[in-house]
Parts: C-alpha cells; structure tokens; sequence
C-alpha cells in the first residue's frame, strides 16, 4: 500500500464480482482485458484485486483476477503494477509476492515468490524486471531512514531475482528513463537515487529535498512532486543531462499537494480531493480547481489518480474494509462514469 497512515499501521499491526452503479453497464466476457484500464485495489488487510473498465467505460469487472483464475489469491496489500510485453506483474508488498498475468486473458503465467521483501514498484529495461524492495521498513525508524532497501533485479525469462543492488537508503517510486532508474526517497531523505542498471551501481543522488514521492519523466527532464508537512509543496524540475534544478512553489493554499502526472503537455495534481492542472511550460502552479470530489474517507482522499485519454481517473480509498470507488471525469471536470471496485483502490494502469 501508499506510505501512508494506513501502511504504517499495517506494518506494526472481499471481494465480490458486482456491477457499477450504472445498471445499464455490462459484465465484460473474462476472456479479454485489453483495451482498458485496471484498477488496483489494494484490499486493506484482506486480499488485493484488481478491477477492469474498458476504455469506452461501458464494460466493468470488479474482481479481474478471481474471475478468471478462481480460488488463488494475489496476496496482501497489492501495490502496484507493470506491463512487459503480453505479461501484466502485480506487485502484492504484504505478501512479498509478483503474480504474473497476461495482460489480455489474466490468466496466470508465474509467480516470484523469492528474494522479494515489501516490494513497492517496478520497470523493465532489456529483458530485466527492476523493483524497489522496502525491506525491514519500520515506522520506528521513519525519524532517521530505513537504510536496507534494495532494487530487485528479476530475469524475466525465469522469473527469478538473480542479483540485488543494495541502496543503503529507503526507496519507494523507481522511473526508469535514458537508461538509468530514478528512485525517490520518502519523507526525510532529500534526495532522488541514481542507479546504473548496468553496472549496477549508484551514481551521484539528486538533491530535490524531503518528502519527494511522485515523479514522472518527459523530453529529458524529472519532474518531482514534494510534499513537506506544514510548507508549501514543490514540484521540481530535473534537467537530465545535467542534473540542474528549476522548482515552481506552489501557494501556501495548496500544501500536502499529491499524485503528480503529466499529460499532452500539462502537468496535473491534486490536493484534498480537487484536482488543478498547469502548462508545462509554466512557473507559477494553478490554484483553480478543475474539479472537487466528495469523500467522508479519513486517509483515502484521492488515493489513486491518474490522468488519460481525455479523462481524470479518481480512485478514493474509503475506509479499508470495505468495497470503495473510482470516479471518471472528463478534462472539463464532469462526472462520466462511477464504479464500485474494490477495498483500497489506489491506482490505474492502462492496457492499451
């Protein structure tokens, strides 16, 4: 699950196939998920799912996985997801587990089940899966760092981890881009990690300051959305080729600003449960909402966003226990479509 309230308590501490609320929405055949979106449900402290909606938001299926495999579980806290070829990997951190799917049937394929401890997120570059590994994270330990992260280094021939390179830092989020892999550090630590996946290797970190987690790559530069507690939030622009900074500061309205992404040159992130956007070719952030959702959760507001194909995708975290939603609006701020997927959803991955 996200670094959050809920993750830590977890760390010290169903699903059932349904229509959406629309009644005129289908029940899509299990035999083809392409042409979509999925829906990732992290599932609170039962199992994970993941939830389909094709992308003419007609079709729904609210539990992809068991509909097709039956009984067998993706285990405790599904994290995240990443496509290599006709294979979807589900990354389930509570159970230190990759399901691997086809990503067009969901059928099973394999399961990594060894060398992984709190998986969080992972790339692919020339036939090897690179997934940041949280390790022995403790919320203890949250004050001065976790330093026994690592990166997974998976033969996706075999589907078995052959190596490990060893961060001496904590790592979450890891965007692969001009060959190397860019891995934020959450909270305390400042910096963005620079791992040479060739020789396997850090190089010089990035110092963009604390409390970095969302970032995305475009036309050679990193952008980094951090988001320290009780100051304005920044998103800082990273010019690869030679690792100088640019930051806009967002406005003092606007702090614990989130979920960061960038679409046909705009650059959109929300703050509560609203949702701004900028050019981005700007230098002042946009403190006009595009649109504002309703939530009653405590700390599932916008756990899961992302933008694409004319649409913001809004997935609210409910209470953790039980089935919660994801809402599609257009670019201009409408509602389309509401859907009732699983517990914790907390982000989309398309499969086009």
């Amino acid at each position: 699950m996200k670094f959050s309230k809920s993750f830590f308590v977890a760390l010290l501490s169903v699903s059932v196939l349904v229509s959406c609320t629309n009644d005129d929405d289908k029940v899509v055949d299990s035999g083809d998920y392409n042409e979509g979106v999925l829906v990732l449900n992290e599932g609170g402290s039962g199992q994970g799912s993941v939830s389909y909606i094709s992308n003419d938001l007609n079709n729904f299926t609210q539990d992809a996985y068991t509909s097709v495999n039956g009984s067998d579980l993706l285990g405790k806290y599904v994290q995240s997801i990443f496509f290599d070829g006709d294979n979807a990997y589900i990354i389930a951190g509570g159970s230190n587990k990759i399901t691997v799917v086809n990503r067009n049937t969901f059928k099973i394929v394999a399961k990594i089940e060894t060398g992984l401890v709190n998986p969080r997120y992972g790339v692919v570059k020339d036939g090897k899966a690179y997934v940041t590994n949280a390790n022995t994270y403790s919320y203890a330990n949250l004050a001065t760092g976790n330093t026994d992260d690592y990166v997974a280094v998976i033969n996706l021939t075999t589907n078995l981890v052959e190596s490990k390179i060893e961060l001496n830092a904590t790592a979450n989020r890891i965007v692969l881009e001009n060959g190397k892999l860019y891995i934020t550090e959450p909270y305390v630590n400042d910096k963005v990690l620079v791992v040479n996946p060739t020789t396997k290797t850090l190089e010089a970190p990035i110092n963009v300051g604390s409390d970095a987690d969302t970032m995305e790559a475009k036309d050679g530069v990193l952008y980094v959305l951090r988001s320290p507690y009780g100051v304005s939030s920044e998103i800082v622009k990273v010019k690869l080729s030679d690792n100088s900074l640019s930051k806009i500061t967002f406005p003092a309205e606007l702090q614990d600003a989130k979920n960061l992404d960038i679409e046909q040159n705009k650059i959109y992130y929300t703050v509560g449960t609203s949702v701004y956007g900028m050019n981005i070719s700007e230098t002042t952030a946009s403190k006009t909402a595009i649109l504002t959702y309703n939530s009653n959760s405590d700390y599932g507001k916008m756990y899961g966003f992302a933008v694409k194909n004319n649409h913001f995708f809004i997935a609210d975290g409910g209470d953790f226990t039980a089935n919660s939603k994801a809402y599609i609006y257009s670019l201009a701020g409408v509602l389309e479509k509401e859907f009732t997927v699983g517990v914790g959803p907390n982000g989309f991955y398309f499969n086009n």
